[in-house]
This record gives C-alpha cells, sequence and structure tokens, in this order.
C-alpha cells in the first residue's frame, strides 16, 4: 500500500521573508535554490508568496503568506496554536545558548521549564507568533 510523503511543514505569516530568515539562523537550514533573498534593492517577488527552506535529510519548512495571520498567544487559549514545532538539543547548556540565540533573533519566551530535571524546555513564539519548543533530548 502506498502512503502520501510528508513534504513540508508550511507556516501562514504576515511576513514570509522575514520568518524564513528567522528560522533559517535558528535552523540553520538553507534556501531551496531559487528562494533565496534577492540582491539588495531589488524587488522580493517571492518573500511576498511563498518561500522554502531545507535542511538535513530532506527537512522542507516552508512559509506562505497570510496578511491576516493573528498570532497564537499560547498559554492564553484567546488565540490557540494550530501547530507547534519541536526542536531539541543535547544538553541544559545547549539549552541556555539556544535560548539566548532564538531571543536574540527575535522569538518570545512564553513557558520557561528550563529547571525541571526530567525534561528542561522553553516555548516561545516566533516573531509570526507561532510557538515553537526547544528541550533537552534525553
Amino acid at each position: 500500500m502506498d502512503f502520501p510523503k510528508l513534504r513540508s511543514v508550511v507556516l501562514d505569516t504576515p511576513d514570509a521573508r522575514g520568518l524564513a530568515e528567522f528560522y533559517r539562523r535558528l535552523l540553520g537550514l538553507e534556501y531551496r535554490p531559487g528562494d533565496e533573498p534577492p540582491p539588495l534593492g531589488e524587488d522580493d517577488e517571492k518573500g511576498r508568496d511563498w518561500l522554502v527552506l531545507v535542511g538535513d535529510g530532506g527537512v522542507r519548512l516552508a512559509f506562505q503568506q497570510q496578511p491576516e495571520l493573528k498570532a497564537a498567544t499560547w498559554p492564553d487559549s484567546a488565540v490557540p496554536q494550530q501547530l507547534h514545532l519541536d526542536t531539541a538539543v543535547s544538553s541544559v547548556r545547549e539549552l541556555e545558548r539556544q535560548h539566548e540565540r532564538a531571543l536574540g533573533l527575535g522569538a518570545t519566551l512564553r513557558f520557561d521549564r528550563s529547571d525541571d530535571p526530567e525534561e528542561p524546555l522553553r516555548v516561545y513564539a516566533d516573531p509570526a507568533g507561532h510557538p515553537f519548543c526547544i528541550f533537552v533530548e534525553s
């Protein structure tokens, strides 16, 4: 029996280029050929519509322009999260390093459980309001 293959995780965003740049820098991904930013001062037609980042093993994270997107307010349920990304690091020390990087790139801390001895983690919102976690993988 054949099954559909998961091709990409797609995030709606009011700023496709801005969010793609956030995740490119946070996760070390690269643009799909042709989706790179244009030279400074040139029109960014693709950045106003759809962009794809790729990573090791064929991981694809795509960004779709959606000007009316309302940012999730998790843990408050006024605007529920409809998706979140889980990312993992190897140690608490690396969790601390990535915390500073995420904030420096424009993430907002939403929940901090970094002192949990079982599974230290933090939950952030990306610049468009999508939640993502960084936790220590055991």
